[in-house]
């Protein structure tokens, strides 16, 4: 239930109905805007006719059910969008961010002359992979702590945050130490243990959608971080697999990027390059994620793509990932807009 305080309530009133809702056996999640605080009911097994009563309590306006199993992540919960500072860069509002860099990091060299070239393309964020889920075992599977030294690295000296996946429950903290922004990948979007940890962590967390994920597993999984405390998420469809297994290398769900928008008040970005595989399709799908509302684009960039050591195919050189960014040209913000409210890291 979500219970909608009147303009004008006072925190007297306010707290009373967060004190009623608690004996009623729910949890209260208060979001507050310019004019007007909600307050969240949730959880199972509480008295829901009396939360219903609370229509009759001094400063409340209404008493809402919530459509949708994803309480937090609705957007009955909280009246405007939400934006997300990653180490100063605002995802959400209003102009579209763009974060690049390398599938792994592979040397410094390779580190720096890409985020040299990705910020005076345009990037704000710079991504890039210290530990790498691979299906081979065989396969490169990241420098680990050596790369999240050299991102730290590239942040200090060049001046841009930094987001990077975290595949254990173990590495949270330490990963945390090097990164401004945690990212969940796709092969881990349903790992509760994981979501259940970083929902108390102090990062923004940037969630995946699963291969296989339908959009309501994935905003569930969304409400698993904001269930135990951590609301600055940003969403990110980086493509399902479909019967398409031959041309590219998953299907860009862009109706997924514009249902998630509609449903939720988290930022959603969209990741071309995974969500095709190919880097001749990076630049179109790009501008119809953009045209389609999504908050942001990530996008895999190595100076030598014919070289990397993982996802060569779907990387673009830094020529090219300038020519994109022009391609791009301001404003590139989503021709989706709506008020926001600021999340920041705690």
């Amino acid at each position: 239930m979500v219970i909608n305080m009147a303009p004008g309530f006072t925190e007297e009133q306010l707290q009373h109905v967060i004190d009623r809702v608690k004996e009623c056996g729910f949890q209260p999640h208060v979001t507050r805007g310019t004019e007007r605080a909600i307050v969240a009911a949730v959880g199972s097994g509480g008295a829901r006719t009396a939360l219903e009563a609370l229509g009759a309590a001094p400063g409340v306006d209404s008493v809402v059910p919530i459509a949708h199993p994803f309480k937090l992540v609705s957007r009955q919960t909280r009246g405007e969008r939400t934006r997300v500072n990653v180490g100063g860069v605002i995802i959400g509002g209003e102009e579209a961010v763009v974060m690049a860099g390398p599938c792994s990091v592979e040397s410094r060299e390779q580190l720096f002359s890409t985020a040299i070239a990705v910020k005076a393309a345009g990037a704000s964020i710079l991504r890039g992979g210290a530990y790498k889920p691979r299906t081979s075992p065989y396969d490169f599977q990241g420098l680990g702590t050596e790369a999240l030294k050299l991102l730290r690295q590239v942040r200090e000296e060049i001046g841009m945050p930094v987001v990077t996946e975290v595949m254990s429950t173990n590495d949270i903290g330490l990963i945390s130490d090097y990164a401004d922004m945690l990212q969940v990948g796709a092969r881990n979007m349903q790992n509760y243990d994981l979501l259940r940890q970083l929902s108390k962590c102090n990062k923004p967390i940037l969630l995946k959608r699963g291969p296989s994920a339908t959009v309501k597993e994935w905003l569930l999984a969304a409400e698993y971080l904001l269930a135990g405390g951590n609301e600055n998420v940003v969403l990110c469809e980086r493509g399902i697999k479909s019967f398409e297994n031959e041309m590219t290398r998953n299907t860009l769900d862009l109706a997924a990027v514009a249902l998630a928008r509609q449903l939720t008040h988290l930022p959603v970005v969209a990741d071309p390059s995974h969500g095709t595989g190919r880097r001749d399709l990076i630049a179109p799908a790009s501008r119809a994620a953009l045209a389609i509302g999504a908050d942001g684009l990530i996008i895999e960039v190595h100076p030598c793509p014919e070289r990397a050591l993982s996802d060569g195919a779907q990387s673009l050189n830094l020529d090219e990932f300038a020519t994109l960014m022009k391609g791009l040209h301001a404003p590139i913000r989503a021709l989706v807009s709506s008020p926001a409210t600021t999340v920041s890291p705690r």
